[in-house]
Order: structure tokens, then C-alpha cells, then sequence
């Protein structure tokens, strides 16, 4: 994998610095949404005034609105506090990890699972925020499985050991749980996931020694031998050696006569 190289002064205070406020900003972003989840509904509380008729109702006009307004709602202070710590932790680790997709898959998840939930839901009042947590979080975990950079992987472990059960969310199991929200959530975060998996720079790590691999630059012509002007056989004879050179005679009599198999006698001696 081809992923840029941390430069040496990327543990500098500034860069520490730098990465401190990207992680305040993603934490300030989900925590004034997820404020805003609690405003609303100590204002009903407060007001006494239930906001059901803003809840997204599957194949009704009047239930358009709830396309916008019904990840806002909740059906009880229970609820609300159980979508808290999702709301808090998927939406920080997105912005701060992938802050471009982040702000496009978040929209996508809003508005997609609404307009899916309006049209093939079972009728009722579908409200809560779990349709974006369960999107939030299939988005952060395919984006590990795509990218495979260090933090992805990272961060897609730590939100599958945590939400990991969010995915038996997606079946109809209890009543009164929209599990279509969570369906259709899960849906359109694995769109934003696929369709933005690239948006993001990759970041740098650092390379270890053991990494590294010397460069060779040498040119193939460097490391050619050269080319012998004349190639001599190994032997050439009499004539390489000069005239006083001489060539011993091969006894082809001697190394042909046969010899004697038979069986030494009393007198002859065995060496």
C-alpha cells in the first residue's frame, strides 16, 4: 500500500497542536447536535407539548416533514439517553476521521433513510436519531475496509466492538422499535461509505527502518561486463606453447591389451 510518509516533524507541538483542535472541532460539532436533541426535548417536556405530529408517518403528506424533523425527536427521556453516547461517539470519531465524507454521508443518512422509511415502512410514528447511529456507524466500518490506512482500521474495530449489535437492529425483532429506520440508516451509510471512500486525504505514518528498502538507480549498461575482444580456447595445442614444446604420444597398443583374469598361482606374488 502506497501511503505517504510521516515527516519528521510531524510530532511537532504545532502538529500536536493542530490535531488537538481537529479533535475539539469534530467533538463540538456532534456535541452541539446531540445538544440540540436535548433542547428540543426538554422544550416538549417543558411546554408539555408532544411533537408526534412531526414524526415521519410512511405514506401520508402530513408525514413529509417527518423526513427532516423525526431523527430529532424522541419518544421518551429512556430513549434519548440510549441514542446519547452513539450520537456523541460515531458523529466525533467521523468528523475527525474523515471530515469531508463526514459532512456529506450525514445528510445522505438523514434525508435517504427518511424518504426510504416514508415509502416502504409499516404505518406508524417513526421518530429517534438510531436510524443515523446504525448509518453513522456501517459508514465508519466500511470506510476501514476500504481505505485500510492505520486509523481507518483503527477506528472501524473500536466502533464494531462497541456497535458492533447495531447490526442485529436491522430485523424486525421487538415492538416498537423502527427497525426500518435502522435498516434503511445502515443502507445509506454503506452508499455514503462506497461513494465518498476516497474523499479524505490518506494520512501520513511514519516509515521504520526495517521498512526501508535501498533505491537502485544504477543503469542496466553499468552492471554489463564487457565484452572480451577475443575469446581463446582452452587448449589450442602444440603451437600455443612454442616449438620446444612436446606432446606426449598416446600408447593405444598398451591401453588395449587385454588383461590377464585368471587366478594367481602359488608363486605369484599379490600386491
Amino acid at each position: 500500500m502506497d501511503l505517504p510518509q510521516l515527516p519528521d516533524d510531524a510530532l511537532s507541538p504545532e502538529n500536536v497542536k493542530r490535531d488537538r483542535a481537529a479533535w475539539a472541532r469534530a467533538f463540538k460539532a456532534a456535541f452541539g447536535l446531540l445538544g440540540l436533541l436535548w433542547l428540543i426535548h426538554g422544550l416538549e417536556r417543558l411546554l408539555d407539548t408532544p411533537l408526534r405530529a412531526f414524526a415521519l408517518q410512511p405514506g401520508k403528506l402530513e408525514g413529509l416533514i417527518g423526513i427532516l424533523t423525526a431523527p430529532l425527536l424522541h419518544g421518551d427521556l429512556a430513549h434519548l439517553v440510549a441514542n446519547t453516547p452513539a450520537v456523541l461517539v460515531l458523529l466525533t470519531l467521523a468528523f475527525y476521521t474523515y471530515p469531508k465524507a463526514s459532512f456529506r454521508a450525514l445528510p445522505l443518512i438523514w434525508i435517504g433513510s427518511g424518504i426510504a422509511v416514508w415509502l416502504f415502512a409499516r404505518p406508524s410514528h417513526h421518530l429517534g436519531a438510531s436510524g443515523i447511529t446504525h448509518g453513522l456507524m456501517l459508514f465508519l466500518f466500511l470506510l476501514g475496509l476500504l481505505r485500510r490506512d492505520r486509523i481507518a482500521v483503527a477506528v472501524a474495530l473500536a466502533v464494531f466492538f462497541l456497535y458492533g449489535g447495531m447490526l442485529l437492529g436491522v430485523l424486525p425483532r421487538e415492538a416498537g422499535i423502527s427497525w426500518e429506520y435502522h435498516l434503511f440508516g445502515a443502507v445509506f451509510g454503506g452508499i455514503a461509505a462506497w461513494r465518498w471512500w476516497a474523499l479524505d486525504p490518506r494520512p501520513p505514518r511514519r516509515i521504520y527502518s526495517y521498512e526501508l528498502e535501498e533505491s537502485d538507480d544504477t543503469d542496466d549498461d553499468e552492471l554489463r561486463l564487457p565484452a572480451a575482444d577475443r575469446i581463446e580456447p582452452i587448449w589450442q595445442g602444440p603451437q600455443r606453447h612454442g616449438a620446444g614444446a612436446q606432446v606426449l604420444p598416446f600408447d593405444r597398443e598398451r591401453r588395449s591389451r587385454p588383461l590377464d583374469s585368471s587366478p594367481p598361482g602359488d608363486g605369484d606374488t599379490r600386491h
